[in-house]
């Protein structure tokens, strides 16, 4: 009797203990479930974000590219049109100078297109120029002072090697700043200071135009100042400040502060 009542037990326990474990094992393949759902998801938001980030720089490299490239085109041909009955020799030269910024303009695109569709067998196009940087900073502010707006700069500070990042970062910051002043400013003057300060690059772009204090509106901004919320992005990327901003006595300032990796 006593032996009858022990194996009993002793087969309740083990069938407790094997509904246990059943049940912990459907549990721990939920949760493995779960997981993996989880991490599908993760994977896809992860990927979106991806995507989104790539669409948001090569928006703002197709901007910088178009719209600086665009703008000299537009206001060399206007001089063109303006003078060609009676200057014909000045009306060549700007037309010469549209010619150049529509061919700068393809070059820059397909360099661009380059990049994003290599070619199919893994290798890299031979014939892609490098990307913009403050050494091709003097051909930038020759276009903008042909095209009718004369220009200052200054250099302080000891220059340095700088990662091609915020290289071309400072470089596409003065070209969106001077195209701006270009289109909207008064014609009169704009002024580059590029100062490398310690662990520091700062940039500032200054123009004349409409003052607030007399009233004047300066025009409005006709791509919406996509160009200025790319600055912003670009810079960010780095851990820099970007600010931009009516000036008071007229005009516009553009400033932008990029960290650099200490020595």
């Amino acid at each position: 009797m006593v032996a009858w009542m022990i194996a009993a037990v002793a087969v309740l326990i083990a069938a407790v203990c094997a509904l246990r474990l059943v049940r912990v094992r459907r549990a721990h393949a939920a949760a493995i479930g779960e997981r993996g759902w989880l991490l599908e998801r993760e994977r896809e938001a992860a990927a979106r974000t991806a995507v989104d980030a790539e669409r948001a720089r090569i928006a703002r490299e197709l901007h910088d590219i178009v719209s600086h490239n665009v703008s000299l085109m537009v206001v060399q041909a206007g001089a063109a049109r303006q003078v060609v009955a009676t200057q014909p020799d000045e009306a060549t030269e700007a037309l010469l100078a549209v010619e150049t910024a529509g061919r700068d303009t393809m070059t820059e695109l397909r360099n661009l297109l380059g990049v994003l569709a290599p070619p199919a067998d893994g290798s890299e196009p031979d014939d892609l120029a490098p990307q913009p940087s403050l050494a091709e900073l003097s051909t930038l502010i020759d276009r903008i002072a042909f095209a009718g707006l004369p220009v200052e700069v200054r250099i302080s500070g000891d220059p340095v090697p700088l990662p091609s990042g915020v290289d071309m970062t400072a470089y596409r910051i003065v070209q969106e700043a001077l195209t701006n002043a270009l289109k909207h400013g008064d014609g009169r003057k704009a002024e580059v200071t590029v100062r490398y300060a310690e662990h520091q690059l700062r940039i500032e772009v200054l123009n004349t135009g409409p003052s607030v204090l007399s009233g004047d509106r300066p025009p409005p901004v006709k791509d919406g100042g996509r160009g200025l919320f790319g600055l912003r992005q670009r810079v960010a990327v780095f851990g820099g400040d970007f600010d931009a901003r009516p000036r008071l006595g007229g005009g516009f300032r553009v400033r932008a502060k990029i960290p650099l990796e200490k020595p």
